[in-house]
């Protein structure tokens, strides 16, 4: 198997795509995509992107990604946050996965990031042993919170 890491580029967004949508399948969320070419080519190729994207590619076809962004915690200071580490059905449990991750970890070393977080389903075995197999932390007792536009324009306009 010879596939490279590699960052991102705008001509990539459309297979980049592609990766999300197969992943809302995976997690159980086939309609839940809203977001363009675009939307990903407008936020991660400006002058301040929005994420950065390290993609695995295989006989020139991107295979895997790793979307990720700068946060800020008030207890670790300058922290990553890992929204999406992708690899397409066909070419799992080939290392690809891994080479992601561990490119999302070297970044993060490389730029002296104090912490790297994500999240991962619970239900996905395999990803929540290997996470663990790295000496990463799994928390069971904290939960997500997330408000979509529509309930944060709802909550406002009760608000006032």
């Amino acid at each position: 198997m010879n596939f490279k890491i590699r960052k991102a580029e705008p001509n990539d967004m459309e297979s980049v795509l592609k990766l999300i949508n197969e992943l809302a399948v995976f997690e159980k969320e086939p309609d839940a995509v809203e977001i363009t070419v675009d939307d990903l080519i407008e936020n991660g190729f400006r002058e301040h992107p929005a994420f950065y994207l390290h993609l695995a590619e295989l006989d020139n076809i991107v295979v895997g990604m790793a979307l990720f962004y700068h946060r800020f915690s008030t207890w670790k200071g300058s922290s990553l946050h890992l929204e999406d580490l992708i690899v397409t059905q066909k070419h799992r449990q080939e290392g690809i996965g891994k080479a992601l991750y561990d490119s999302v970890l070297k970044f993060a070393v490389n730029n002296k990031i104090n912490r790297v977080e994500w999240v991962v389903l619970d239900w996905n075995t395999p990803a929540v042993n290997f996470y663990k197999s790295t000496g990463a932390t799994v928390f069971e007792e904290w939960n997500i919170c997330q408000m979509p536009r529509e309930k944060i324009v709802e909550y406002l306009s009760k608000e006032n």
